[in-house]
């Protein structure tokens, strides 16, 4: 059944930096939508908005038909899904579970066999974008699970991004999203780098932009986050202790494959060495700062 605005109860678990824009975006397109976050405050502005509150997984469960998650960590993929008082065991049959949250591959696979099992549909559905995709609403969205649960949920992907792409099955949007993430951690030293180059040689650092952001170096991290780099603002788009999380996962599931990314490892350390510095709770543009 293809998912429509009248059909439709949203459940949102995770109202974090992209987790509230994104829920916002499915009201304004007219759903009803029920959040759950560990601290209700960070609800107080959807809920302004219309958002009902929910006081748990489970109540999320019990009143929603598509429910999404976006959480910080594996672990709490884990919280939120299993047990007495987690989605699997709460929402009723037909329901789609969408997890948003960057996570193992594993962990989709054990969702999406344990949802089927009561009749429940699971997708793995992590995206890419920042804080300023999840505002616009032009996330990339990389999609595992069943082709047609994928299908049916369409609306409520358009609602949220613009390059919705499907995958494979079970655990595939996680592969996707641990391929965009490998991308990320070596070209974020390029950017942060080659500023800290523009400034220590005296060059004006926005000069140096104008230059190489239309040329063969050009990048959504040079074009969006070497501005904040230079501008000093290092507010969260992505944290940095939840992008050493997925580095983590990727060197994690290299390993299962015999296969090294050496480039995602010289990353992770230099992320390691910043969060021990108090910066994990800056946005990764702040990598700069490993220069200072």
């Amino acid at each position: 059944m293809l998912i429509t605005n009248e059909n439709t109860v949203i459940g949102f678990i995770g109202t974090g930096v992209m987790g509230k824009s994104m829920a916002f975006n499915l009201l304004k397109k007219g759903y009803q939508v029920f959040v759950y976050t560990r601290t209700k405050a960070k609800a107080n502005e959807l809920l302004e908005k219309g958002a009902k509150w929910a006081d748990s997984p489970k109540e999320v469960a019990q009143q929603a038909n598509v429910i999404i998650t976006i959480v910080g960590f594996p672990s709490d993929v884990e919280e939120t899904y299993f047990g007495d008082n987690g989605l699997i065991a709460n929402a009723k049959p037909g329901t789609y579970l969408i997890d948003m949250t960057t996570s193992k591959p594993g962990l989709a696979v054990k969702i999406h066999e344990e949802a089927k099992k009561r009749g429940i549909r699971a997708l793995d559905a992590p995206v890419s974008g920042g804080d300023i995709g999840a505002r616009e609403g032009r996330l990339s969205i990389m999609v595992g699970g069943d082709e047609d649960d994928f299908k049916a949920v369409m609306p409520v992907f358009e609602a949220l991004g613009t390059n919705i792409v499907y995958q494979g099955t079970a655990g595939s949007g996680q592969h996707a999203k641990m391929c965009n993430q490998i991308v990320i951690a070596s070209g974020m030293i390029g950017v942060a780098e080659s500023m800290a180059y523009a400034k220590k040689s005296g060059l004006d650092p926005e000069r140096v932009l104008t230059s190489i952001t239309s040329g063969a170096a050009g990048s959504w991290a040079l074009s969006n986050l070497a501005p904040r780099m230079i501008k000093g603002d290092f507010e969260p788009g992505f944290y940095i202790k939840h992008f050493i999380k997925d580095m983590g996962i990727a060197l994690e599931e290299a390993e299962k494959m015999g296969m090294e990314i050496p480039g995602v490892s010289l990353a992770r350390t230099m992320y390691e060495k910043l969060a021990e510095q108090g910066e994990e709770n800056s946005g990764t543009q702040a990598l700069y700062k490993y220069w200072e």
